[in-house]
């Protein structure tokens, strides 16, 4: 049987300014930033943000609230441990039917969790077209 791992909540502005500088996805009505903290630890931190774009006070903490409940159902089972994520608010988070908000976060946690490939690894890596040309030369 597997652990789940740990789940730590983001607090300070420095920590979500580090989360900041990594990788984001955005999808649909959330964007989710992720951070390799690098120290070994196996701890999540989650962290939740909605800026006055949203809305009003009301509506940005019921994005907040739907972001929070979506993290905790799916962070644990598609988040890396070791990494901090900043789950970001869009404009309808508040409004999205849940069952599509839940998906918006569950790919873009999927896509965060795959390693993308670099410009200079598929600069490097031979084509496949190229590959042929050159059997016929």
């Amino acid at each position: 049987m597997q652990k789940t791992p740990t789940i730590r909540r983001l607090t300070s502005r420095p920590q979500f300014l580090a989360a900041a500088k990594g990788v984001s996805e955005a999808r649909g009505a959330v964007v989710v930033q992720k951070r390799d903290r690098g120290d070994g630890d196996g701890v999540i931190g989650v962290g939740f943000t909605a800026t006055r774009k949203v809305g009003g006070a009301v509506v940005r903490n019921r994005a907040k609230r739907r972001l929070r409940e979506a993290a905790r159902l799916l962070v644990p089972i598609h988040g890396t441990a070791g990494c901090d994520y900043v789950l970001i608010a869009r404009m309808g988070t508040a409004d999205r039917p849940w069952d599509r908000l839940l998906d918006d976060v569950k790919s873009a946690l999927t896509r965060l969790a795959t390693p993308k490939d670099t410009a200079a690894e598929r600069a490097s890596a031979p084509s496949a077209a190229s590959a042929r040309t050159s059997d016929f030369r």
